[in-house]
C-alpha cells in the first residue's frame, strides 16, 4: 500500500467525510496499479466506518474496490473462497452489526458478479436483512419508527437479488433456507403495509424452491476452478493425459467420451438423465416437499391470503 494512500485514508477517517476530490485521489493512489491489496481494502473499511455521510460517489467506489479485491485479488478470478468470505464477513460484522447500506450492497454485488461464492456469504446477507426487517433496525431502514416491522422496497430488492443471484446455488435457484426465511417474514408482517413487490417475491421464492432444480455440478469449487484454469493456461496441453485423468477420476465418464467420439455403449445409453429430464423431475413436487409445505402453512394454525395464492400458483403450474 502506498504512503500517499495511507496518509489520505487517515486524513479522510479523521475528518469524518470524503469529498469528490478525495475519492478521485483514492482511485488514483490506491488503484493506480490496477490492484487492490488486502491492506488497502481494510483501509477502505476503516474509512467507511469513520465517515458520517456516504454519498453516491463514495458508495460506488467502495463497492467496486472491495469487489475487485475479493473476486480478482487472487486466482481464479470471479471466485470467492471460504477464507475471502470469512474476511469479508469479519470486516463488516466486526461489532455485530452492518454499519451501512453500502456494506450490504457490497456483498450483494459480489454474489451477483461471482461465478461461485460460499453458501455462508449468501446466508449471511439474508440473515442480516431478515434481522433488519424483524427488529426495525439496520442498513436499509430509512427513518420511521424502529418498532415498525413492514418490509420496504429496498429490502424486497436486496432479497430478490441475493436469492436469485448467479453466485449462490445457481442462477434463479431458491433454497430451503431462502424459502423458510420468506415464510418467517410473511408470518411476522402479515398485518403491515409492506412494499408492493413483497407478495411477488414470496410467491416466486417459495414456488421456485418447490418446483425448481439445481445441478450438483452447476458450480466448480475453488480448488477445481484453479486446476482447470491452469490446464487452459498450459500452452502445450496433453489432451490424452487430461482425458485419461478424468476417466480415472470418473469411471462413468467412459460413456460420455464414447458419445463425443462417435462410439456408443448400448448398455450405457440413457444411463444418465438429460438436462430436460432433470428439469421435468424438478418441476414435480415430491412427498418430502409436500410435507414441508404443509408444515410451513400449518405452523400458525391458519391459511392466510398469501398462502392461498401460493397453493393456487402451484396447482396452476401443475396443470
Amino acid at each position: 500500500m502506498t504512503t500517499q494512500f495511507t496518509d489520505l485514508a487517515q486524513r479522510v477517517a479523521a475528518d469524518g467525510q470524503v469529498t469528490a476530490a478525495e475519492v478521485l485521489s483514492l482511485r488514483s493512489e490506491g488503484w493506480g496499479d490496477g490492484i487492490i491489496s488486502r491492506e488497502e481494502a481494510e483501509a477502505l473499511f476503516a474509512i467507511n466506518n469513520a465517515i458520517d455521510v456516504r454519498d453516491e460517489q463514495w458508495c460506488d467506489f467502495f463497492v467496486e474496490a472491495i469487489g475487485e479485491f475479493v473476486l480478482n485479488g487472487t486466482e481464479p478470478r470471479l471466485n470467492c473462497d471460504e477464507n475471502e468470505a470469512d474476511w469479508l464477513i469479519a470486516q463488516i460484522d466486526h461489532d455485530g452489526v452492518v454499519e451501512s447500506y453500502v456494506e450490504l450492497e457490497c456483498i450483494v454485488r459480489i454474489i451477483e458478479r461471482a461465478e461461485n461464492v460460499p453458501t455462508k456469504l449468501k446466508d449471511y446477507v439474508i440473515a442480516q436483512v431478515e434481522r433488519e426487517v424483524l427488529e426495525g433496525t439496520g442498513p436499509t431502514r430509512d427513518g420511521g419508527e424502529l418498532s415498525s416491522q413492514h418490509i420496504t422496497e429496498a429490502e424486497v430488492k436486496i432479497l430478490r437479488r441475493v436469492i436469485f443471484a448467479s453466485g449462490g446455488h445457481g442462477p434463479a435457484a431458491a433454497t430451503r433456507f431462502d424459502a423458510e426465511m420468506l415464510f418467517r417474514l410473511k408470518d411476522e408482517t402479515l398485518a403491515e403495509d409492506n412494499a408492493p413487490g413483497w407478495d411477488d417475491l414470496f410467491l416466486d421464492g417459495v414456488s421456485n424452491y418447490l418446483k425448481g432444480f439445481t445441478l450438483q455440478n452447476a458450480q466448480l469449487d475453488h480448488a477445481r476452478a484453479k486446476e482447470l484454469q491452469a490446464f487452459v493456461a498450459d500452452n502445450k496441453p496433453n489432451i490424452g493425459r487430461f482425458m485419461g485423468q478424468v476417466a480415472r477420476e470418473m469411471p462413468s465418464a467412459r460413456n460420455h467420451f464414447g458419445k463425443v467420439f462417435g462410439k456408443k455403449d448400448p448398455n450405457l445409453i440413457d444411463a444418465q438423465p438429460s438436462y430436460t429430464e432433470r428439469a421435468i423431475a424438478g418441476e414435480a413436487i415430491t412427498d418430502h416437499e409436500q410435507e414441508w409445505l404443509d408444515r410451513m402453512i400449518e405452523s400458525d394454525g391458519e391459511v392466510d391470503e398469501l398462502e392461498r395464492r401460493l397453493i393456487a400458483r402451484i396447482i396452476d403450474d401443475g396443470e
